[in-house]
């Protein structure tokens, strides 16, 4: 479900810039809002826990349940839970979108596919949570090349990580692998371990 409501709510929660964005209203301010906002608080451990678990839930834009379907496909899989999570919140399709540079933010990605203006080799695709798989070709509609929005971020985005490959006059990538841990390039540092003890 598309989150609305005020994009920046959860980084003056946890006093980091989640969205990633230079005008991140945590960069002037970076303390939680309200009148008791600059007053220490002692975090309880479940505090600590669920603070991760929101703001990586906050990074890749899905609700409360999607997390949770994701974490129980994490549990069955072979390998670190935490590091599975991850791996298949970066294999989204919206977030492969963001790390390709093809958008500045979740939100745009998300838009950007769900209006059809996305393909994976070769074929409209318009579910923001498809899952992108090693090989595949993702690429903009000729009608998205030309928007203001997409040239933008391929201007300013930064080189894509290592399990990504990227054409940029083309507009389109491939996912040559699927990430590692320390490839992934969060905004801000994510204990998953602590999201594991959390939801186990």
């Amino acid at each position: 479900m598309l989150k609305i409501g005020p994009k920046h709510r959860m980084c003056r929660r946890v006093g980091a810039s989640i969205c990633g964005r230079p005008n991140c209203p945590t960069n002037k301010r970076p303390y939680p809002p309200g009148q008791h906002g600059r007053g220490r608080r002692r975090l309880s451990e479940y505090h600590i826990r669920l603070l991760e678990k929101q703001k990586l839930r906050a990074m890749y834009g899905v609700g409360e349940r999607q997390f949770r379907r994701y974490f129980h496909e994490a549990t069955r899989r072979k390998g670190v839970t935490g590091e599975q999570l991850l791996e298949l919140l970066e294999t989204r399709l919206d977030a492969v979108i963001l790390r390709l540079g093809f958008a500045q933010t979740i939100h745009q990605a998300r838009q950007l596919v769900s209006h059809g203006h996305v393909r994976v080799n070769g074929r409209r695709l318009d579910v923001p949570s498809a899952n992108v798989r090693p090989g595949q070709v993702v690429e903009a509609s000729p009608a998205a090349r030309n928007f203001i929005y997409v040239r933008e971020a391929l201007e300013v985005t930064p080189e894509p990580p290592p399990y990504l490959e990227r054409d940029k006059a083309a507009v389109t990538g491939t996912l040559i692998r699927l990430p590692e841990r320390d490839e992934i390039p969060l905004p801000v540092e994510i204990d998953e371990r602590l999201i594991v003890e959390l939801m186990s």
